[in-house]
């Protein structure tokens, strides 16, 4: 993990509408994951893209546990 990739994003859980801050790791390069809701605990997918190119994060995409991302 790279200290300088870290980005702060505003995001709101998909189940219980939390606003929370999500710390995404850009230096990992495009990938999916999941986090935790810090409210209810639920299971949120992920989907993280970035450039290839110059390394910066492009979209940044949140789902349900059963969604398709």
């Amino acid at each position: 993990m790279h200290e300088e990739a870290l980005d702060n994003h505003a995001v709101r859980c998909p189940y219980c509408d939390t606003a929370f801050e999500l710390q995404v790791d850009a230096s990992q390069g495009s990938h999916e994951t999941w986090e935790d809701c810090p409210r209810c605990c639920a299971p949120i997918q992920l989907r993280i893209e970035v450039s290839p190119v110059s390394g910066e994060l492009e979209s940044l995409s949140l789902g349900r546990d059963d969604d398709v991302l």
